[in-house]
Order: structure tokens, then sequence, then C-alpha cells
């Protein structure tokens, strides 16, 4: 057998010639030969410049716009929070001893009201329950009723104990704002019946500014602001005297305020009773 028909120079044979390898792309990088940031750096741009190309200008979608304003409106409700909370600890905080006293006795004095209001609310009811004549008792305990709801609805006259409390503008600072606040003070400190300037105060009263002048229920007063109140003294009293409260609050405008406890105050500013437009009793 000769030398070509060898099994081995047969396959060489049959066989293309051999090619040098070409250099695999994957094996330096991508296509080309040269590693990514080469390539970059090579047409100008670098990584640093490509990173903050995708980042600026941001590509916001719409549930992520959403998510970033609850989270800055919970964000400012916390804020705000805080800020209060730390308005009112500091104002404890730098409070006399005597001031803390005071403020406990105020908040047990609106407890026991409470709670003798209660024990006013079940004794009646005991009284209807286990009177003899249950249509005679109902008709005195309406009648009773009848004449709370007239003073606290201004259309009867009241007289009892009580506080005055007069408040001098001379610089013309007091607000309509800062006499509300006073009615919400002494409402909450067992006020029963309130007349300003012989204006009578119900549970529907509003007060707005006119211009230097306050009205009250759309009847202009003027300074000074003489509030007369039929309540227990020993607590109306403290609760405009508290840390921060009206007092001190009419003290920084510049107002004087001053608060005299009486034995006998008369309010006898009348409202004219007026039907509700669109209430009616539940029982008709």
């Amino acid at each position: 057998m000769s030398d070509d028909e060898q099994p081995a120079n047969r396959l060489r044979k049959e066989l293309p010639d051999e090619v040098p390898p070409s250099r695999s792309p994957s094996a330096d990088g991508p296509a080309g030969g040269l590693p990514g940031a080469a390539r970059g750096e090579r047409n100008g741009v670098t990584g640093r410049q490509r990173l903050l190309k995708g980042l600026w200008p941001p590509r916001l979608t719409r549930a992520q716009l959403i998510v970033a304003l609850l989270l800055f409106g919970l964000g400012f409700g916390l804020a705000v929070q805080v800020a209060s909370n730390s308005d009112s600890d500091s104002a404890l905080r730098g409070a006399r001893q005597e001031d803390l006293v005071r403020i406990l006795d105020e908040l047990d004095d609106r407890t026991q009201r409470l709670e003798d209001e209660k024990q006013g609310l079940e004794k009646q009811r005991d009284e209807l329950e286990n009177s003899s004549d249950q249509a005679e008792e109902a008709r005195k305990q309406t009648l009773e009723k009848e004449r709370q709801l007239g003073i606290l609805a201004g259309t009867v006259a009241a007289q009892g104990p009580g506080i005055t409390v007069t408040i001098e503008d001379t610089k013309g600072t007091v607000e309509a704002d800062m006499l509300l606040d006073a009615v919400q003070e002494l409402r909450a400190a067992g006020a029963e019946a309130i007349q300003v300037n012989g204006v009578r105060v119900v549970a529907g009263t509003y007060l707005a500014d006119a211009g230097n002048s306050v009205t009250v229920d759309g009847n202009k007063i003027n300074a000074p602001y003489r509030f007369q109140v039929i309540g227990k003294p020993q607590d109306l009293e403290p609760a405009l005297n508290i840390p921060g409260g009206v007092v001190q609050t009419l003290e920084k405008e510049q107002a004087t305020v001053t608060v005299e406890r009486s034995s006998k105050i008369v309010v006898d500013a009348l409202r004219a009773a007026e039907r509700p437009d669109y209430a009616r009793s539940s029982s008709q």
C-alpha cells in the first residue's frame, strides 16, 4: 500500500486546509474584540457619563409618583404632629407647680360634673319609673327640662353665681377668634349662660371681625368686651388662667383681662325662639 493510500493520508486530503482560529469575540468582550469600557472610551463616553445619563433625567412612572406624594404627605403630617406635641409639652414643662395643680383640679372638676350629670339623669329615670303617677312626674320633668333648654337656647333670662370677665383692648389687637376661644373655654368649664356686651351667646353663636370691632351673631360690639357668665366660679376662673390659656394669649396681645367672682350674675339678654327649617321632633 502506497503512502497516499494510508488511512491517515487519505483523511488529510479530504479535509480542507487548516485555517488559524479567529479570536472569539466573547473572549475579550463584545464584538470587535475590545472590552465595553475600552470601546466606550474609544467612542468618547466614559462609564461615569453613561451612569449619569441613565440616572438623569429621572424616568418616573405614575405609580412611583403617587407613592412619593403619599410619603411626602405622611412625613409632613408627622412633622406637624411632633411640633404640636412639642409646643404643648414645653408649655406644661415650663409651668409652675401651682399651675399644674390647678390644671389637674380642673380636670377633676370636669370629671365630677360629668358624673353628677349622669347621676341626675339616672335619678330622673328612676323617679319616672317608680312614681305612682307617672303622667304627673313626666309633666314635672318636662317643665324642668323646658326651663333648662330655655336657658341654653337664650329664650329666658337666668341668674346665679358666676364671674364677670372684662377685656380692655386699647391697642385694637383682640380679634374674634380670641373671644371665641374664651367662650369655648368657659363652656368647657361648665358655663350655663353667657352674654357679652348685651348679646346672648348660645350654641349657634358665631363671631367675626369687623375692622377694629367684633360682631356677635351680626351684632357689632366694641371694646371693652364684658362677659357675664353663670356657672361655678371655682371652675370658671381657673379655666381662663391655665398656662397658655385665654388670659395669657390676650396679655401677649397687650390686652388687659380682669376676672371677678360674684354670687349673683344676671344674664338677661334674650333671643327669639327660632323654628328649625328642616329638623322636626321624631315623636311627631
